[in-house]
């Protein structure tokens, strides 16, 4: 299990720190809402564990994030306001478990643990075609076991023509499911993410395009 803590008090964030890894919990560190946005973009975390105050963005404003990136990461807000209101917002905004400072370690090793534990029941499978393997659990791809790095909306639009199980996809449906309401439908986007994400996977290519229709994952193509 890997860990987010996104505290600015450096003492008890490197108590925490230090207390899951002995815990056999990978823990990474964010001073400010700045740096928490950077390393959830860079890595993948199976939870988050999120102050509200902090420097920067707002704990609240690093959660509406993670929650609108579809990530699934549970989050737990660690904070010092106990009142019932605070922890209505908190939960509003998308916390999925709450516990106000001071706290018992052990709880918050236990919050955890049933966290992680909540969302394994909910993990959707792994995905194999053409050589492929992707995880959508983990934000994953390999090809032939070699990891191949992906940006977020490559990574969906993968998952979309990898759920269409060699299916055509139009351009109009990826649009639709890996862009948001406010795309604009004349964009050449697709056609772009497209071909990035085809040289991304490598030769022989996997995705074929299929004039006037839309796009597919080859799945009789040897990799």
């Amino acid at each position: 299990m890997r860990v987010l803590i996104v505290e600015d008090e450096p003492y008890l964030a490197g108590a925490i720190r230090d207390g899951l890894r002995l815990e056999a919990i990978a823990a990474d560190i964010a001073g400010d809402g700045d740096t928490a946005l950077e390393l959830l973009g860079i890595n993948v975390y199976d939870l988050a564990i999120i102050d509200r105050d902090i420097p920067g963005p707002s704990g609240d404003e690093v959660a509406k994030s993670i929650v609108a990136s579809a990530s699934g990461i549970p989050i737990l807000m660690l904070t010092a306001a106990a009142r019932l209101d605070d922890k209505a917002s908190g939960f509003e905004i998308g916390a999925d478990d709450y516990l106000t400072k001071p706290f018992e370690f052990r709880e918050l090793v236990l919050r955890l643990r049933a966290l992680d534990r909540r969302r394994a029941r909910n993990r959707p499978p792994v995905r194999e075609i053409a050589g492929l393997r992707v995880d959508p659990f983990r934000r994953e791809v390999y090809r032939d076991g070699r990891y191949i790095a992906l940006t977020r909306k490559q990574f969906a639009v993968l998952e979309v023509l990898v759920a269409a199980e060699g299916g055509v996809v139009s351009a109009e449906e990826l649009l639709e499911r890996a862009w948001d309401e406010n795309a604009d439908p004349f964009t050449n986007a697709v056609r772009i993410t497209v071909s990035a994400l085809r040289k991304r996977l490598g030769q022989p290519w996997l995705i074929d395009t299929v004039l006037g229709v839309g796009y597919r994952i080859n799945a009789q193509r040897d990799s």
